[in-house]
């Protein structure tokens, strides 16, 4: 039974302490769109698109309305493109992009998932031509989204595929002034039901329509966490779990109404701390409230593991249906404390390459100085792609080579993107270990059957 202690709560949770339901995502299968012609392709995928997510903003927004809970992205992920379109004769992958965006215009999404293609132990023709696309899909688009899955616990890493993804990650930023790498994600085990942008995509493993549901509070879970204070450690671990337990529950309501006024089958929640530029809204400010004088000092590590452990402890009690990502997010120019501390020099790209063996996903929103060489993103990927594939993880990189930008200068992304200080990078050259290309073999782990 729900007590009128819970309900002022949960009230002051929404009202003070940014609780929201962060995103609202229908996946949407395309895998009956392809066509030899371009032009029909193209017009069946908006057709089903706009068809199957007519409904879903107003439909987000009457929740929102009548439940009292923000709701702040309603958004769209397809079957990654590659696939989908990969029997249509062309090379101009590029026009899939401007229909995805055309599309999510026409239905009111703030992002469309999907431009994407999935490599981990090899290029098909349409892998090929969806990649060589990403640069010119990101510059002419305005609200699709692009991933590529390099690697996998069972594939090993894809080198020439990372080798690539450095030099694409190059040139997408120099055509789009960096503004097109923030919607663009390097992935190692991507997951087929992830709500977040710009990571999603509707996995061919997923039905042909689906609602999935990412729940947010890192200001929830702080404000919890000061009740606690000078509380030993496994304290704080039972109020976060509980925290958890709670803002989980809100995103199974949410889900659970969004698919049966839609009537669209009810996917996951994922119930990742997602952070936003506005302050009172930050994972790093969790961390620190358990102890840290600044997140990046030694033992933000471990107080991260702590964190990401006890969310989806309290999540899985919530909900049968957790998927996604779920943990913690750890976007350096979305969470106001990672740019404070950043800015201060106490948090290295370094640390958060080590920080992302214990979180959700990995290096995110990192921008970098515009003369960094192509081969240097690529060993990043790589490095993370590394760890993704040896912890059975999912891990993933999003980089912002910002052209004409040094280390310590800011850059502002706007909105929900936030900014950030152009961040240093190791300048020992790892360009003769990427031009070997080939694939680093999967790990011994891969072998459970």
């Amino acid at each position: 039974m729900i007590t009128t202690s819970e309900i002022l709560e949960t009230i002051e949770m929404i009202s003070q302490q940014h609780l929201d339901i962060r995103t609202v995502t229908m996946g949407i299968s395309l895998r009956d769109c392809g066509h030899p012609d371009l032009r029909t392709c193209c017009d069946r995928i908006y057709d089903k698109i706009t068809k199957k997510a007519e409904n879903l903003v107003r439909t987000g927004e009457d929740i929102e309305r009548e439940f009292g809970i923000p709701i702040v992205n309603k958004r769209v992920s397809v079957t990654p493109i590659a696939i989908a379109c990969e029997c249509c004769d062309t090379e101009d992958y590029a026009a899939f992009a401007r229909t995805l965006d055309r599309a999510a215009k026409e239905v009111g999404v703030n992002f469309i998932g999907g431009f994407s293609a999935l490599v981990q132990k090899g290029f098909t023709t349409g892998d090929r031509r969806l990649i060589r696309a990403i640069p010119e899909a990101l510059r002419d688009t305005e609200r699709v989204c692009s991933s590529v899955n390099v690697g996998s616990t069972r594939a090993g890493i894809n080198m020439d595929a990372v080798a690539l993804m450095g030099r694409v990650v190059k040139e997408t930023a120099e055509i789009s002034a960096g503004q097109g790498c923030a919607k663009l994600v390097v992935f190692c085990n991507a997951v087929e039901d992830n709500p977040f942008m710009a990571g999603a995509f509707h996995g061919v493993g997923e039905p042909e329509c689906v609602i999935n549901v990412g729940v947010s509070g890192p200001g929830v879970v702080h404000h919890a966490l000061k009740k606690c204070a000078g509380e030993p450690i496994d304290v704080a671990a039972e109020v976060i779990k509980k925290t958890a337990f709670r803002v989980t529950r809100m995103g199974e309501l949410v889900a659970q109404e969004a698919s049966r006024r839609l009537g669209v089958p009810f996917g996951i929640v994922d119930l990742s701390l997602a952070p936003t530029p506005a302050v009172g809204d930050s994972v790093a400010d969790i961390l620190e409230e358990l102890g840290l004088e600044s997140v990046g000092a030694p033992g933000t590590t471990a107080a991260l593991a702590l964190l990401n452990d006890a969310v989806k402890k309290g999540g899985v009690m919530a909900s049968s249906n957790v998927g996604g990502l779920s943990g913690a997010f750890i976007p350096v120019s979305e969470d106001a404390g990672m740019i404070r501390a950043a800015a201060a020099g106490k948090l290295t790209i370094e640390k958060l390459e080590a920080m992302t063996c214990v979180c959700s996903v990995g290096l995110d929103m990192i921008a970098l100085p515009g003369d960094t060489p192509a081969e240097t993103i690529s060993a990043i990927i790589a490095d993370e792609a590394a760890i993704g594939m040896i912890n059975q993880k999912t891990t993933a990189v999003r980089v912002i080579p910002v052209p004409g930008k040094t280390v310590g200068d800011f850059v502002d992304f706007g909105g929900l993107l936030g900014r950030a200080p152009v961040m240093a990078v190791n300048p020992a050259s790892p360009a003769k270990l990427i031009a070997r290309g080939g694939r680093i073999p999967a790990p011994i782990n891969s072998l459970k059957n």
